[in-house]
This record gives structure tokens, C-alpha cells and sequence, in this order.
């Protein structure tokens, strides 16, 4: 049937309930957010499966929670005797694709991605950063866009999510020009994003920096199996290189288009989104319509995803 990837969603994947099925119904789970717990000192399960949203959404929340979530899905699928020939992950899911790696360890991720939350939400004042989504361009007609309509200020692709979905982030005023101005330069729709800061751009240079410091204490073991990787789109199998990436991935803008094409070029027919919600899905069927996809955040999607991969043979 070809080989299988998981891939893993970022910020944004997040509602009160969360996990909480996977919990019920398996002691694997439940295990892994008392580790969760554990590891971050505060009842991170409680706030996954309760909310309230207010405090979920908060970006040092979302971010272990979501990558809780994840991995308490991988460790399902796991033991139903699924194993991918490749992980990814876009932005924060990169962080859960290399603990389904065995790259790092499920307590120093959630400690990191904790810090890179705050580090992220800190580095730029509220309402003075903003995101995009600008459908129906090309990343070529997005780049011209965005020099238009910068004016001094930073305003830059941030998601390369699929070749009708690019969103933009950058200085407040830029991304509000850029959005009066899409329509003349030929986009189908402009829309301001519900985020807390304005992520993968320049002005996360703050956040990059300080987090550098903390992946330097980390020690990744080499990713089995191989990670391809949101700043170059490049697979990655030395646990050297992986510090460096997350780093460089702050401010860089998320290759996930390029993601998807090397995976199918490597030979890659079902992509399993492993986590909250699938949005990961519907990005990966705008890229090639030809691959299969399912999903895994409970027992009856787990139960499809099951059953999909049988049928495949």
C-alpha cells in the first residue's frame, strides 16, 4: 500500500474535551497525562478535558496540551501495531512528531514547548502583531503582496500551508494593508486569523533566541523513524541537527507544501493525522488529492484509522 507518515497539527487544534475519550478508554493514555502532569507540575489533563477555553487558549497552555493530545493518540496507535516510515509535524506538532520518534522525551518536550510558548507570546506586545490567511495565490504572488503592502514594517509568508492557503504575519498595520490589498492582486479571500501573536516572522527573533538556549540543554537522539523538518522541508535522521532546526523554525516560515511533496515523493500514499482535529487532513488533500488521509484523537476515529489501513492491505 505504500508507506504511512504520521503528521502531527499545531497551535489551533485546541477545545475543552480534548483527549479526554483516549483517557476513558485506555490505560496508556491515562498514564501519559499523569506523566504530563507530572512533568509540569500543574493539572495540564484537567485543563484539556475542562478547559475553561479562556485558559486553554493561552499559548503556554496550548502548546503541552496540544502536544499531550498527540501523544497520547501516537501511543494508541502504537500499540494497535501502527508505525510510520516517516513523522512530521506542522509548527508545535514538529515538537510531538519527534517524541513519536523517539527522538525526545515526552517530559522535556512539554517543558520546552511550555517555555516556547511564553517566549513566543512575550516577544511581541498584544495587537501589535497580526496573521493572515490569503487564499487563492501563489507563495510568489503572497511574497509580492507582502512587499506592497510592508511599508518598512515585517510582514512575511508564515504558513505555507497548501497551494491555495498561505497565511501572513508580521506588524499589525502591514497585515491590515496586505488585507485591503488582496483582492487587487488577485486572491480569491483575506482573512485576520484569531491568534494570540504573529508567528513564524521576524519579529519572533526574541522568542528564537531565548528558546536556542533551551534546546542547547536537550539531547536528541537520532529520529527513528526519519523527521521532515518546517524550516527546510528536509529529512532529518541525526539528532544533531534537530536543536538547530526548532530554533531556526521560530521565525522561519512553516514549508508544509514542501513537507507533503517530499513525503509522496519518498512514496508516502497515507497520511495519518495524529491529534486534535484535521485540519492537517484537508491542507494535505489541497496538495495531492491522489494521497489517502485519516485521523487519530479518539477510539472511534483510532477504529477507522484501523480499518482504513486493513483495507489498504
Amino acid at each position: 500500500m505504500g508507506q504511512i507518515a504520521f503528521v502531527f497539527p499545531g497551535q489551533g487544534s485546541q477545545t475543552a474535551g480534548m483527549g479526554k475519550a483516549l483517557h476513558d478508554s485506555f490505560e496508556s493514555s491515562r498514564s501519559l497525562f499523569a506523566e504530563a502532569d507530572a512533568a509540569l507540575g500543574f493539572p495540564l489533563s484537567q485543563l484539556c478535558f475542562q478547559g475553561p477555553n479562556d485558559q486553554l487558549k493561552l499559548t503556554e497552555n496550548t502548546q503541552p496540551a496540544i502536544l499531550a493530545v498527540s501523544t497520547a493518540a501516537c501511543r494508541v496507535l502504537s500499540e494497535a501495531g501502527v508505525r510510520p516510515d516517516f513523522v512530521a509535524g506542522h509548527s508545535l506538532g514538529e515538537y510531538s512528531a519527534l517524541v513519536a520518534a523517539n527522538s525526545l522525551s515526552l517530559s522535556d518536550a512539554l517543558r520546552v514547548v511550555r517555555k516556547r510558548g511564553t517566549y513566543m507570546q512575550e516577544s511581541v506586545p498584544v495587537g501589535q502583531g497580526a496573521m493572515a490567511a490569503i487564499l487563492g495565490l501563489t507563495a510568489d504572488q503572497v511574497e509580492a503582496l507582502c512587499r506592497e503592502a510592508a511599508q518598512g514594517e515585517v510582514l512575511s509568508p508564515a504558513n505555507l500551508n497548501s497551494p491555495s492557503q498561505i497565511v501572513i504575519a508580521g506588524a499589525a498595520a502591514a497585515v491590515d494593508r496586505a488585507l485591503h490589498l488582496a483582492k487587487s492582486h488577485g486572491a480569491r479571500k483575506a482573512v485576520q486569523l484569531s491568534v494570540s501573536a504573529p508567528f513564524h516572522c521576524a519579529l519572533m527573533e526574541p522568542a528564537q533566541q531565548r528558546l536556542a538556549k533551551d534546546l542547547e540543554q536537550i539531547s536528541f537522539r537520532n529520529p527513528e523513524p526519519a523527521l521532515i523538518n518546517n524550516a527546510d522541508a528536509a529529512e532529518i535522521r541525526s539528532g544533531d541537527a534537530i536543536g538547530d532546526s526548532l530554533s531556526r523554525q521560530i521565525c522561519s516560515p512553516v514549508r508544509w507544501t514542501e513537507s507533503i511533496q517530499r513525503l509522496i515523493s519518498a512514496g508516502v500514499h497515507l497520511f495519518v493525522e495524529v491529534g486534535p482535529g484535521k485540519v492537517l487532513s484537508g491542507l494535505i488533500r489541497q496538495i495531492d488529492r491522489a494521497v489517502r488521509t485519516a485521523n487519530v484523537e479518539n477510539p472511534q476515529s483510532l477504529a477507522q484509522t484501523l480499518e482504513t489501513i486493513k483495507s489498504l492491505g
